[in-house]
């Protein structure tokens, strides 16, 4: 037969044990009322507690009468280190052109006016080389002659051909020198521009030419009779001759003797 176990009746400590439970239980409840009344009452304040930016929680701000104003858009051109470079204009490169396009042609211009002198200055001196050659092959047969009989005469002829300071040194030497020892032994001088060697060799060229000026070289036969001399004797002479172009023709500025 099973035992039954008798519970012993409560007495006097267990009542007090319910007791204080209770009490417990009443405090708590007052507890929860005092804090639900202190929530109720805060809830006044909230619209000032709105206005103050809370760390963690999302703060509303009203939007501004004037409305927003737009950020400014980004830039499309790639971060440089350097720093930022000028952006040319739009209209530069059009500008340009007409620039460049001016200056070629002033280039082109001046190109043009270049080829033109050169040109004009090859035919100067091509016309300069055959009028300079012609006049020395007829001046220097005069300028290289003499003969006592007639020196005043032969010299004043062969004045007539020359120019610049040439001109005046022929004039003193011939007074000075030449008049007196033609007169004294009877001297006479007579040159003539040598005729081409074998082989159709020219006895005349030009050296040098420009519009105004010519240098020739040409072969002279000079023969010379005076008292001084047992017949006749025959100097081949080589001569360079300046030519300047002057008013009056080609004249001969320098004679010689190589």
């Amino acid at each position: 037969m099973p035992k039954t176990t008798t519970g012993r009746a409560p007495g006097p400590g267990t009542r007090r044990t319910m007791t204080a439970a209770a009490r417990a239980a009443a405090k708590r409840a007052e507890r929860g009322h005092r804090e639900a009344g202190a929530a109720t009452a805060g809830d006044e304040d909230s619209p000032r507690r709105a206005e103050l930016p809370l760390a963690g929680r999302t703060v509303l701000v009203e939007a501004p009468k004037d409305g927003w104003e737009d950020p400014p858009e980004p830039s499309p051109e790639p971060f440089e280190e350097d720093g930022p470079k000028e952006r040319s204009e739009p209209g530069g490169h059009r500008r340009l052109l007409p620039l460049v396009l001016a200056v070629l042609l002033v280039a082109g211009l001046v190109a043009l006016a270049a080829l033109g002198w050169q040109y004009r200055d090859g035919r100067l001196t091509e016309t300069a080389r055959t009028e300079a050659l012609a006049a020395a092959r007829k001046a220097a047969p005069i300028v290289l002659s003499y003969d006592y009989r007639h020196l005043d005469k032969d010299f004043s002829r062969a004045r007539a051909h020359l120019t610049g300071d040439f001109r005046d040194e022929y004039a003193k030497t011939t007074k000075a020198v030449v008049a007196p020892t033609a007169r004294k032994y009877h001297g006479v001088v007579k040159a003539t521009v040598a005729a081409p060697g074998s082989g159709d060799a020219p006895a005349a060229s030009v050296v040098s030419a420009s519009p105004d000026k010519a240098v020739v070289l040409l072969f002279v036969n000079q023969v010379t009779e005076s008292t001084q001399v047992s017949g006749s004797r025959v100097d081949l002479n080589r001569v360079r001759v300046t030519m300047d172009r002057t008013g009056e023709g080609w004249k001969v500025s320098g004679v010689d003797a190589l």
